[in-house]
């Protein structure tokens, strides 16, 4: 009995994502984001995924999306501040957030801390809550990863 060669890729327009293969998004402060599926890579896609690794003391400043989103922490320990509470999270740990809700991620320990996301939707924006800017998810203006205290790098 013969076995065919198990295959390298699936069948389009199923994608496997290999993160090593992927370009990285530098937020700036030793932040660094691995896009998975989006607009920029699936044209018939309904979520938009990815990996964020932070250095330890960074995060990301508060903000919202104008979809939901889930966020599990894939590796090292997290701080979660949602609305008006703050969480302490560890790997295997995992936060949904409606579209509209001020959250943010930071690392609280002293490795690396790595999330994952998923955002509900195709089209995704990102409103910083001190400044009231929005613009498109990883685009050039979605660079602020700032230190933890909150002030830029």
């Amino acid at each position: 009995m013969s076995t065919a060669p198990e295959p390298t890729r699936p069948v389009p327009p199923s994608m496997l994502l290999r993160p090593e293969e992927i370009e990285r998004f530098d937020r700036g402060s030793g932040v660094v984001t691995i896009p998975f599926v989006g607009r920029w890579n699936c044209e018939s896609n309904r979520v938009t995924t990815g990996m964020t690794v932070f250095a330890p003391g960074t995060g990301i400043p508060l903000h919202s999306h104008n979809v939901e989103e889930t966020v599990l922490v894939f590796g090292g320990e997290a701080t979660a501040v949602l609305g008006d509470d703050e969480f302490d999270l560890v790997a295997g740990q995992a936060t949904w957030v409606p579209a509209g809700i001020p959250h943010c991620f930071r690392n609280r320990g002293e490795g690396s801390m790595t999330i994952y996301w998923v955002y509900g939707g195709r089209d995704v924006t990102r409103t910083i809550t001190a400044t009231g800017e929005t613009f498109e998810h990883l685009s050039d203006a979605d660079r602020g990863a700032v230190p933890s205290s909150g002030e830029p790098a």
